[in-house]
């Protein structure tokens, strides 16, 4: 919680508020001076109040409350940057939850690396009625990450986050593999 910091300069001192003739006063001086320092974290925080709601500029205490206004949990072992991206992506990722999109965007924000996901849906239009239907029967995803070392990555961790984003009907399964020198990963994942 916010409190008061020792030494923190007002930008809004209140003797400049008043006439010239209290200026020189020196028990209002003192008076409004203790104000002042007790006023400047309120005040300098209205300022930047902007700033303290946006995830990308937000003080890390005020992180976790701002990741409860769009409804995500950030994981406090992660750094920093991770749990910004998280909040700053929610929105993002709750319109788009139960798509593609949506799934690779969870698993890119988790992980850092881009996942291969196949599924068993489609779509399709037909003018001949009794056409063929796209995909399979039975609904299925598979998420495969490439990782530098498959043994040292939290299998767990990925399994949890499919197993949220999926819709609940749709058997998952996750797939670790090692990354050959022709991969990009763009992170190395947790660990």
């Amino acid at each position: 919680m916010r409190g008061l910091l020792p030494g923190l300069p007002t930008a809004h001192p209140l003797l400049h508020q008043l006439p010239a003739v209290y200026h020189g006063e020196e028990f209002l001086e003192r008076f409004l001076s203790a104000l002042d320092e007790m006023l400047a974290p309120v005040l300098l925080t209205l300022d930047n109040l902007p700033a303290h709601l946006h995830p990308r500029t937000a003080p890390e205490d005020l992180l976790a409350w701002l990741a409860q206004w769009v409804a995500v949990e950030v994981d406090q072992d992660r750094p920093v940057n991770q749990r910004r991206a998280v909040v700053a992506t929610a929105v993002t990722r709750h319109r788009q939850r139960g798509t593609r999109q949506g799934l690779a965007a969870a698993v890119r924000v988790e992980t850092g690396i881009e996942p291969e996901i196949s599924e068993s849906g489609g779509t399709s239009w037909s003018s001949e009625p009794g056409a063929a239907l796209p995909g399979s029967a039975r609904p299925w995803v598979t998420v495969r990450l490439r990782v530098p070392d498959p043994e040292r990555f939290d299998r767990t961790r990925v399994e949890k986050l499919v197993a949220a984003e999926v819709p609940a009907h749709v058997p998952y399964r996750v797939e670790i593999v090692a990354a050959t020198e022709g991969d990009a990963t763009e992170g190395v994942g947790p660990t």
